[in-house]
């Protein structure tokens, strides 16, 4: 009988790998949590750890093997204190060479009031032509993944296939994602919340805050092992890629949105093309990491008829 886990961390790590698990749980177990934000800081406003995306677990899912994939939905995503910071300049990489100079010199600092209650961000400091601007919530998380292969502890700033620092919106509150396991128990981890964020964390931040997260993890077996990271949400299919440079990374996604549609939609690559042709998306899951992240989509409603029984 599924069981649910009360978890309240006290280490950390900033790489992902084949650390000790902090917890043991079956499939179908669900498990409430918190993490810390991207510099380490608590709800608290306390310094935890050290910064660099420190990631909360790993979190052994019994049973699970190399070879299958790991399916972890968010449960809940939620900001658990008033207040997040940002940084306050895009990043170098995402404009014209010829421009950089003429950007403010220092990288600069933003905060922000975290209203519950009104489900908005405030912009607190520094003061500028914006003024008290408000935008509304929507938690995500940056980092979390599964213990990559052949004993690999990989730093929480950049991605692969395993997961890691993606930074994509989508991986809000509601998703299941679903990733390749590589070492017994799968080893998930997860941190690096954002109370909000744009397209490409192309200031290098979103509105880093500490979390409460809530998740539940299962075993998704498959007659072959899947790539890179899959999600499904209640409108959408995505696949994410992790490389760079750019067209890279949306290989790796297009390529596994292909497979996908093959395996447990029974679309063919001619068909698959056919309808990915004209009805894909592609989101910007971050171009600031070393890692860049693109992701595949596709609405849920096109290809639903076609789904195969499990």
């Amino acid at each position: 009988m599924a069981q649910t886990h009360y978890f309240q961390p006290a280490v950390y790590h900033t790489a992902i790998g084949s650390h000790e698990p902090v917890l043991h749980i079956e499939p179908g177990d669900t498990v409430e949590t918190s993490t810390v934000d991207s510099g380490g800081v608590d709800k608290d406003g306390n310094r935890a750890t050290p910064g660099g995306n420190p990631q909360t677990g790993p979190f052994s899912i019994d049973g699970a093997e190399p070879g299958d994939v790991l399916a972890v939905r968010f449960d809940r995503i939620l900001p658990n204190r008033p207040w997040a910071r940002t940084s306050a300049l895009v990043a170098p990489s995402v404009v014209d060479p010829q421009f950089v100079s003429e950007l403010p010199s220092e990288r600069g600092r933003g905060r922000w009031d975290i209203d519950l209650e009104r489900w908005t961000a405030t912009l607190a400091e520094p003061e500028t032509a914006l003024g008290r601007l408000n935008i509304p919530l929507d938690p995500m998380l940056g980092c979390f993944g599964v213990a990559p292969p052949r004993g690999q502890a990989i730093s929480c700033a950049t991605s692969g296939a395993y997961g890691g620092n993606m930074d994509y919106r989508g991986f809000r509150q509601g998703v299941t994602v679903y990733l390749p396991v590589f070492v017994p128990g799968a080893l998930f981890h997860l941190g690096d919340g954002h109370a909000t964020q744009g397209d490409g964390e192309i200031t290098g931040t979103g509105t880093e805050i500490s979390m409460d997260v809530t998740f539940t993890a299962w075993i998704h077996r498959k007659q072959r092992p899947i790539a890179w990271p899959r999600a499904e949400d209640d409108h959408s299919i995505m696949t994410a890629g992790n490389a760079r440079p750019l067209d890279q990374a949306l290989q790796h996604a297009t390529t596994e949105l292909l497979k996908w549609l093959d395996e447990d939609y029974g679309l063919d690559y001619r068909a698959a093309s056919l309808l990915v042709g004209q009805c894909l998306r592609y989101d910007v899951g971050n171009v600031f990491d070393p890692a860049y992240t693109m992701v595949a989509k596709l609405d849920k409603g096109l290809v639903a008829p076609f789904r195969r029984t499990q």
